[in-house]
């Protein structure tokens, strides 16, 4: 689809919180098994007074939930109270320095309070606007700093802030752990290493405790990741894992820890200012056994590439297979995500993404005992791929994917599996929401044996990450329903909860609210 009209200009506005819950109008049929909540997060509020946020992700955290009983069906939202927003509330400008904007010192003070207060290094913020997910009992608003905010997902008030420091060795969290049926979550962040060298940490954290006793308090590492520069980790959004293995990428995208530390040291920085590109250093692929947690030490390699999101990633005889939304190259995909750039005219949208880096969904397949074969041989014997890996003379294993699905400057991203089911073993489909030039346009399937695709659109509609629930009875992995919230900005109703038949992405029903709702980015179907 084109989008001349710019409607898509309207999700990365600011909105107004809802006291009460508004009902919605429902077409078509709510499934008798959907009886519990939608929650999303993503940034609500683009601008303080008369300062505005720059970027994507420094919008304040906007938690929307939809609601199902008896085929009824609710939606609210509430800011969630961070220190980040409230501070920006209470003193009417940016306070707490965001992922694109910077804060500035208080320009009412004198001129001496306000010097100092530029060599204070700046405060990391908590604005949790990426994704909610459960530990324990609770339920936490998350971005990817070190704090995390506790919330009740009933009324959607703000209850605790939670900083992971306090508990284990990292610097920062991703927004995407993944969580075991028993509820046990593993995460992963960047951390100080050996012989003060940057690493990263694989922390699990338990599941409900039997004493009722908070499992963030027996948080815990279980493996460490070496890092392939000294004072430059990569950016990590996710991970893969298996039953028996994690996966991590080292991209080219860098983390400069001398910026970091320097330029936040003085004034008029962010974090987007602290990124490096390496084109030279391509990918390193790292594994590590699970149990006992153990760093498996052989240098898989690959070309640069951008990586946020891992589809998943499981183990076939003798190889692990993990597929990813993929973006060539070695340029961040960030820097295309200014709000700027995503309000533009269409035409103007389009040039911005001719010059980016191009989306592509990949398979990888790495041989669990690399030498068996001599150099220079294809390592991977798996009947159904194309994925290669060959052993080079200088002792890494360069690895070549197969490619899934690729469209110029048409991304499948914001991946979902039936996660339930397929987590970390073998499985066919992935649902993806559909980047048109980077605007959001479509729900997507892709079976990843086949590589065929089904489609839902609608014109001047814009959904978001389709996530699957299954049915209570299921026997195929696409027995179920993806829910997405679509934000139509010219209809009556401009803000929907879409519910559609996982098998060909038919629609089943659509429940819709007369406001509209600016972009989300994750969330959570909570039964």
């Amino acid at each position: 689809f084109e989008h001349p009209a710019g409607g898509y200009k309207r999700i990365f506005e600011t909105v107004e919180e809802l006291n009460e819950p508004l009902p919605a109008t429902v077409t078509g049929r709510i499934p008798s098994f959907i009886k519990g909540s939608l929650l999303r997060l993503g940034p609500g509020l683009f601008e303080v007074d008369s300062e505005p946020f720059y970027h994507l992700f420094d919008g304040q955290a906007l938690m929307h939930k939809f609601d199902f009983s008896n085929g009824q069906v609710t939606y609210v939202r509430k800011y969630v109270k961070t220190d980040a927003y409230v501070r920006a509330m209470t003193e009417k400008r940016v306070v707490i320095t965001e992922f694109g904007t910077c804060a500035y010192p208080d320009p009412c003070k004198n001129i001496f309070s306000r010097f100092f207060s530029y060599f204070k290094g700046v405060e990391v913020t908590d604005n949790c606007l990426v994704n909610v997910y459960p530990i324990g009992e609770d339920f936490y608003a998350v971005t990817e700093t070190n704090y995390i905010t506790k919330v009740n997902v009933n009324t959607l008030e703000t209850l605790k802030k939670v900083d992971m420091c306090d508990y284990v060795n990292i610097n920062g969290i991703t927004a995407h752990p993944h969580i075991e049926r028993d509820g046990t979550v593993y995460n992963i962040g960047n951390c100080m290493g050996k012989g003060a060298t940057l690493a990263y940490n694989i922390v699990k954290i338990p599941p409900i405790q039997k004493d009722k006793s908070d499992p963030i308090e027996k948080s815990k590492v279980v493996v460490q990741f070496p890092s392939s520069e000294r004072f430059k980790p990569s950016y990590v959004h996710s991970f893969g894992m298996t039953e028996n293995y994690f996966v991590f990428l080292e991209t080219p995208v860098k983390i400069n820890l001398l910026k970091f530390l320097s330029a936040w040291s003085i004034r008029g920085s962010n974090y987007m200012d602290c990124f490096d590109s390496d084109e030279d250093k391509g990918t390193w692929i790292h594994i590590a056994r699970k149990h006992p947690g153990e760093y498996i030490d052989y240098k898989f390699r690959t070309s640069a590439m951008g990586l946020f999101h891992h589809i998943n990633c499981y183990e076939d005889s003798g190889f692990i297979v993990f597929d990813l939304c993929a973006w060539k190259g070695f340029e961040f995909v960030y820097n295309y995500l200014w709000l700027a750039n995503l309000r533009a005219n269409w035409e103007e949208v389009k040039r911005n993404a001719m010059i980016a880096p191009q989306p592509e969904v990949r398979r990888y397949v790495i041989p669990l005992d690399p030498y068996r074969e001599e150099q220079g041989k294809n390592l991977i014997s798996l009947p159904y791929t194309t994925a290669t890996a060959t052993m080079r003379a200088d002792g890494t294993i360069w690895l070549e994917p197969e490619v899934l699905f690729s469209g110029p400057r048409q991304a499948f991203e914001f991946p979902q599996i039936n996660y339930k089911m397929n987590n970390g073993r073998n499985y066919t489909y992935a649902y993806g929401l559909g980047l048109n030039h980077f605007i959001p346009d479509r729900i997507c399937k892709l079976n990843v044996k086949t590589k065929e695709t089904w489609v839902w659109q609608e014109p001047d509609s814009y959904p978001s990450e389709p996530l699957f629930v299954q049915t209570p009875d299921a026997v195929d992995e696409d027995d179920g329903v993806i829910l997405t919230v679509v934000v139509a900005p010219g209809a009556q109703r401009p803000t929907y909860c879409l519910i559609l038949n996982a098998k060909d992405l038919s629609e089943v029903a659509r429940a819709e609210v007369d406001v509209i709702s600016p972009v989300t980015f994750h969330g959570m179907y909570k039964p």
